[in-house]
């Protein structure tokens, strides 16, 4: 029977064909507690603050307190990853609930440890994005999931197969989340090794168990709200949380690059262009006056996400026409735009402490010690200026005070410059409005002095061959028309068919 349009449906009802809340729970608490008992191997349970990694992380802690402390004898870690541009908002939900579990399961002698990971201070947004200059990421170039999620979380994983021989990961993944993971999911139930456990592609020597991969997303709100958080941490504030933003799921643990972007979802990186837009920010900031404070974010983060006047992404006038490496790639006869340039980096810099230092100074109380970026995070950053890109101008710490009123507390860098601010400046007057004649003159110089000092000055006169290269052009139409002729000289040319022609001679 078809249903007239604007009828309204009815939901079904949560664990209705499944004997109620309170069996599936009793089921699933006996099954986790079998699973737990039946061998050695520690357990990593993904946690990221939403409502499918607590419910999922509940589940256990719920089983494990049945158990007799005795029996208690294997550690279950887990693990939150903190990107460092995580949501201000969820990110501070995340690390009060860590630091509240940590108390909660010493005081209930659970063997549960909490770990807040992080990216290496070289594989952060900020470094890569104002350091070395990647663009913006989108959706062909998304560099920033395996450095920032898929790092952290895949080291802590291997260090414990490599202490205990293997783990068995708990994740808080449904089939309900979308298609593609129930059909992933799917696949890998074919090939499970014992029940429930399903092999991990990407991390050898770990097993999957995911206790509520048939619940629907009412049902996984129905057991938060029906079972009270066991470490403390309110779930009706979490439900709180979401109703403050959009109504897409939550960033699950990411371990491989195939989890999609979670950016339209509350529980995204503030900084990310893997989207359109930041629904879950902005939905915030619309929502409620006390989250007004994070305009600048969005503000920012829309900036990123730099649009022509069609309304298409176009960075290109903010992007160098070389690649990193220096080398001209072309793409339909034209050119392949490589990393931010130097204007542009230090332009983001400047956006970023000024939408710092304007929090700091007007947002409520509870959140004005707020760190968009690290100070680990800009002494890396201006190494990379200095000695990878021979920026020797070493603007960073001029940017920083300027920004922030405040002295950047890093030791001068003089000694080991090529020229001195002054001779700088006297240089760039020399080169005039010809910028790519600057740069290539200053990397020259820069190359220089750091074979200086060697022993040995093998490899010398190769740099110097590299940086002449990157700057043999007079502008992209230049490096454009040469890659044109190389292109065109490297092709095979076309011979002419052969024709058989009847000979005259005789036999």
């Amino acid at each position: 029977m078809k249903v007239p349009l604007g009828t309204p449906t009815r939901r079904a009802i949560p664990f209705k064909d499944r004997g109620g809340l309170a069996a599936v729970v009793k089921e699933l608490t006996e099954e986790i507690r079998e699973l737990y008992q039946a061998d050695t191997v520690p357990w990593v349970v993904g946690y990221s603050g939403g409502k499918d990694s607590t419910a999922a992380l509940q589940l256990v802690w719920l089983a494990l307190q049945d158990l007799p402390v005795d029996k208690r004898t294997k550690p279950v870690h887990v693990i939150s990853t903190d990107t460092l541009v995580e949501n201000p908002i969820v990110a501070r939900w995340v690390t009060q609930s860590l630091v509240t579990m940590a108390k909660a399961a010493e005081e209930q002698q659970l063997p549960i440890q909490p770990h807040r990971l992080t990216p290496e201070v070289k594989d952060t947004f900020w470094v890569g994005l104002i350091g070395r200059g990647y663009p913006a990421p989108r959706p062909k170039f998304r560099w920033c999931t395996e450095r920032l999620k898929i790092r952290p979380s895949n080291s802590f994983i291997r260090n414990v197969v490599r202490e205990h021989g293997e783990t068995i990961l708990v994740l808080g993944i449904r089939k309900a989340e979308s298609q593609a993971r129930a059909k992933a999911m799917a696949k890998h139930e074919k090939r499970r090794v014992r029940d429930r456990l399903s092999p991990n592609a990407n991390l050898p020597n770990s097993l999957v168990y995911s206790p509520i991969e048939d619940w629907s997303n009412d049902e996984v709100w129905t057991f938060l709200m029906q079972y009270p958080n066991p470490w403390g941490h309110e779930n009706k504030d979490l439900l709180t949380m979401y109703q403050g933003a959009s109504s897409d799921g939550e960033c699950p643990l990411v371990v491989d690059d195939t989890t999609p972007s979670c950016g339209d979802s509350r529980f995204g990186c503030w900084t990310c262009t893997l989207v359109d837009k930041d629904k879950s920010m902005a939905a915030m900031i619309q929502n409620d006056e006390e989250k007004e404070w994070m305009l600048p974010l969005l503000e920012l983060r829309n900036e990123l996400d730099v649009r022509n006047e069609e309304g298409y992404r176009d960075d290109k006038h903010l992007r160098d026409w070389r690649k990193m490496n220096g080398t001209i790639q072309l793409f339909n006869d034209r050119i392949v735009h490589g990393p931010y340039t130097q204007q542009a980096r230090e332009q983001w810099l400047r956006k970023l402490l000024n939408a710092q230092a304007w929090i700091r100074k007007n947002a409520p109380e509870n959140v004005r010690d707020i760190e968009l970026i690290t100070m680990d995070e800009l002494h890396e950053i201006r190494r990379i200026w200095v000695f990878e890109k021979h920026e020797i101008e070493d603007s960073l710490p001029r940017i920083y005070e300027e920004e922030t009123g405040e002295k950047f507390p890093g030791e001068p860098l003089d000694e080991h410059l090529t020229l001195a601010g002054d001779e700088v400046e006297i240089l760039r007057e020399v080169c005039g409005d010809d910028e790519l004649h600057f740069t290539t003159v200053r990397e020259l110089l820069a190359v220089e002095r750091r074979f200086r000092t060697m022993t040995r000055r093998a490899g010398l006169f190769e740099e110097l061959e590299k940086t002449i290269r990157r700057g043999y052009y007079q502008d992209k139409d230049d490096a454009e028309a040469y890659a044109l002729r190389i292109r065109k000289a490297q092709e095979v040319p076309e011979l002419p068919l052969f024709e058989e022609k009847a000979a005259d001679a005789p036999a």
